[in-house]
């Protein structure tokens, strides 16, 4: 039994968009292990090139993050991923270090409200719908 407060609704995961796109509960949870590794693996290294001034490197690894974040999550940060990730093609280092350093709290959210989610199913199960933000 759980006794802690209720934790608050997830900010950018969305499963119920996520459920609509791939149709299937399972392959959704497989896809949302790939999110959550690919968060867990990939923030850190944008933040490293980024300290090294690796701005292409950073936007090589932001690409395809801007390709699949609309399957899981809200339109807010669906844009703030595409904006920093175009800004990486074009902008300066200290630019793109300084829109990264403003959106790479809401990944690290993201990847805390899939392991959330995740380790819910595995216990039985609750489902996050979207927070409305």
């Amino acid at each position: 039994m759980n006794t802690s407060p209720t934790r608050p609704g997830p900010v950018h995961l969305d499963t119920a968009l996520a459920l609509s796109q791939i149709g299937d509960a399972e392959a959704m949870q497989g896809m949302l292990v790939m999110l959550e590794d690919t968060l867990a693996s990939d923030v850190p290294k944008i933040t490293d090139l980024l300290l090294q001034g690796d701005v292409a490197g950073a936007s090589h690894i932001l690409h395809p993050l801007k390709g699949f974040i609309p399957i899981f999550c809200n339109a807010a940060l669906c844009d703030h991923v595409s904006q920093v990730e175009l800004l990486s093609k074009s902008a300066d280092s200290a630019a793109v270090s300084a829109a990264y350093a403003a959106l790479r709290p809401k990944l690290e959210q993201l990847l805390a409200e899939v392991a959330v989610y995740l380790a819910d199913g595995a216990q039985g199960g609750a489902s996050n719908a979207p927070s409305g933000r």
